[in-house]
């Protein structure tokens, strides 16, 4: 149970997009900062939020839904969208008094003057993609972004990571010190009434190198077992995917993910980049057996817990997916380390470390909170 918080009546202004994993991050952080009296205004940017999306987060009490359409970093056609972005975002923050400004996008903070303290969510970022995909110097085009980014790090009053693995990676890219590691959080589901079945599952944004699917369509051709991919094959920037032996099924819907989670003997990843990695946790909490690959971030979360391949070895993959198919019991045994070790990365646990960071930021809010309650 979450202490009663000092933040208690005040307002979050945070920004998200609707393209991938930051979206359920922000509805989650949401939610759980609600019900400790924490009202947020979530601005979104990029893409509009689908039909599904918007009902989500209708869904959470208190919750204001500012579609704005402006561009993602990642998507700008030059520094001066984002500067654009940033300057809208400060004035909602602005407008809206917020008491706290969360950019998922840290980049935005470059532009400076907002009123609230900023604390600065590194998810992900263009230059540490780069060198776990790419070889090479980073091309123009991330040149500037990569550029725009470190304006907006030495310009938060407070930096946070997903992992202890990333934190490390962003401080050493950016020459900035390390964030905070705060682990991201899923609400726990109950354990699937469906029969297992003897199929892989894998989800994510398809398209993205970074996801390695194609290592992932590699291993589907070695195996006996078919393997499920959910996620788009083609991204907001124009990047595209074919994968003839995984059978992919598009986006789904949450829930329609939670079904294909429970149903699935193991979930697999191939990814080559990934920050946190949500869809890991949901397969965790769903009682999957866990194939990924061998990276720092992963390490740190399911260490003892999954299955670790070099995310190269297409044919390993294939190995420890089609052995654990073949052994319903080895692979409900693991199943159930995934599931106890999901159970360290829940919403309430996430909120409140946020919730303590907030309130190191705001002595002045604290300070009228506790005059309130007088």
């Amino acid at each position: 149970m979450m202490a009663a918080p000092p933040l208690a009546g005040r307002r979050l202004l945070m920004t998200t997009d609707a393209v991938g994993g930051v979206w359920t991050y922000a509805l989650d952080l949401a939610e759980g900062l609600g019900r400790a009296g924490v009202a947020t205004t979530l601005v979104v940017l990029g893409p509009s939020p689908s039909l599904v999306q918007r009902q989500a987060a209708e869904a959470i009490p208190g919750l204001e839904l500012v579609a704005t359409g402006l561009p993602l970093d990642w998507t700008a056609r030059e520094p001066a969208d984002v500067l654009e972005t940033a300057a809208a975002v400060r004035g909602l923050a602005r407008g809206r008094r917020a008491d706290v400004v969360h950019l998922n996008s840290p980049a935005l903070a470059a532009i400076g003057g907002f009123t609230a303290p900023v604390v600065g969510a590194c998810h992900s970022c263009l230059a540490t993609w780069w060198s776990a995909v790419k070889d090479g110097p980073l091309a123009d085009d991330f040149r500037w972004r990569a550029r725009l980014l470190w304006q907006g790090l030495q310009a938060c009053d407070a930096l946070i990571a997903p992992t202890r693995a990333f934190a490390l990676e962003t401080a050493r890219t950016y020459d900035v010190p390390a964030p905070h590691p705060i682990w991201n959080g899923r609400a726990l589901g109950r354990p699937g009434t469906f029969p297992r079945q003897p199929i892989a599952f894998t989800s994510g944004r398809l398209w993205d190198e970074g996801k390695n699917a194609t290592v992932a369509d590699a291993a589907a051709a070695r195996m006996t077992a078919p393997v499920h991919a959910a996620g788009p094959l083609r991204g907001p920037n124009g990047a595209d995917v074919d994968l003839p032996h995984l059978r992919t099924l598009g986006p789904l819907a949450p829930d329609e993910v939670a079904a294909w989670l429970h149903r699935s003997a193991v979930f697999v990843s191939t990814a080559l980049y990934e920050p946190f990695g949500l869809g890991v946790l949901e397969a965790a909490q769903a009682g999957c057996a866990l194939v990924l690959s061998d990276i720092p971030t992963f390490r740190e979360l399911w260490d003892e817990a999954a299955v670790f391949v070099d995310p190269s070895d297409a044919a390993g993959f294939a190995r420890a997916c089609d052995a654990f198919i073949a052994d319903p019991a080895e692979r409900a045994a693991w199943g159930r380390r995934a599931r106890v070790r999901a159970a360290r990365y829940s919403v309430e646990a996430m909120c409140e470390a946020t919730l303590e960071l907030y309130a190191r930021l705001c002595p002045r809010v604290l300070v009228a909170a506790r005059e309130a309650a007088a």
